[in-house]
């Protein structure tokens, strides 16, 4: 097949590359650099079936040269912005990079005769719940802008479904860590230790908790999802059933790196304003499809500490 990746040089969107190309797909990588680097397809664009082109989704005449040049089967939709803290100080970064991008890759989609595209999608659309939340639970009231961002995309995705002949896979998967990761919690965490090897500053009382989805794990989700289901809409959540305490993280944090420092909480039930501070999924819809999460949460975060620091990658 020839597939197009946004966000194909991202975190995510690399680990995608990787295995599609596996499978012998023909693959376009199109992304803008914003979190996307070069080194995470290195390896892919010595593959003769995988091509690189830089260029902003936003921008209409660079996206077009893209779908005129080739004759895609399918798009896989990974580009979006992916710090819900950012977003807090400006929302257009995420009306732009994640709700504007879609509707520009669906129109996209829509003058050039691209029928099928699968959709990185979050568990921040749900919001704030409570409670384990399974696909069809609602009324959906996201509490950053992110997830609303995310969800508004969801409902374009479903309009041009139903008014254009449109598939789509929509996959919604919880916080997810791994190699070529770019920030987040630990980032921060390792960050602050390195400044002040002693304390480390939490943010929020220690006790939020969350699944965290391995990134390996998520990319054999996603494309199980797309070559098994039918439907004009095939929606999931895909996640791990076990999660991870901020407070475990930050030990997890302090022993790889052989502190012996402190734990400072700054108090409170949120990390940040737009912060879910307990998530739990019902993964009983891709259970069925025989899917299930090889690594824990808990052994997924330690992964990607020892791989952040083993790489070196953060910077004061």
């Amino acid at each position: 097949m020839e597939i197009l990746i946004t966000g194909g040089a991202g975190f995510i969107g690399s680990h995608l590359t990787d295995k599609l190309l596996e499978e012998n797909n023909k693959i376009v990588i199109f992304d803008n650099l914003s979190l996307g680097k070069m080194q995470n397809i290195e390896t892919a664009l010595k593959n003769p079936n995988c091509s690189f082109v830089k260029g902003d989704i936003l921008n209409s005449d660079e996206l077009s040269n893209v779908f005129k040049k080739n004759k895609f089967d399918v798009v896989f939709h990974m580009a979006a912005n992916s710090d819900i803290a950012k977003s807090h100080e400006n929302p257009d970064v995420d009306f732009r990079n994640t709700l504007k991008s879609t509707y520009h890759i669906l129109l996209a989609m829509k003058e050039f005769g691209v029928k099928n595209i699968v959709f990185a999608s979050t568990s921040a659309i749900y919001g704030d719940t409570g409670v384990s939340v399974d696909e069809d639970f609602g009324p959906l009231f996201p509490i950053s802008h992110y997830g609303a961002s995310k969800l508004a995309s969801e409902a374009f995705i479903s309009s041009f479904c139903e008014n254009y002949g449109f598939r789509a896979w929509i996959t919604r998967f919880p916080n997810v860590v791994g190699e070529r990761a770019t920030h987040g919690a630990i980032y921060d965490f390792i960050n602050k230790l390195r400044k002040n090897p002693t304390e480390l500053e939490v943010l929020g009382d220690g006790s939020q908790i969350k699944p965290y989805l391995y990134v390996k794990d998520l990319i054999e989700a996603i494309i199980l999802v797309w070559k098994t289901t039918n439907d004009n809409i095939n929606y999931f959540n895909l996640g791990v059933e076990s999660r991870t305490t901020v407070k475990e993280m930050a030990e997890m944090v302090i022993e790889e790196m052989n502190l012996n420092a402190k734990i400072r909480y700054t108090g409170g039930n949120k990390g940040w304003v737009g912060d879910v501070p307990q998530f739990s999924y019902c993964l009983d819809k891709i259970h069925k499809l025989g899917w299930s999460a090889k690594v824990s949460s808990n052994e997924a975060v330690r992964k990607s500490i020892q791989y952040i620091l083993e790489k070196d990658l953060c910077r004061l």
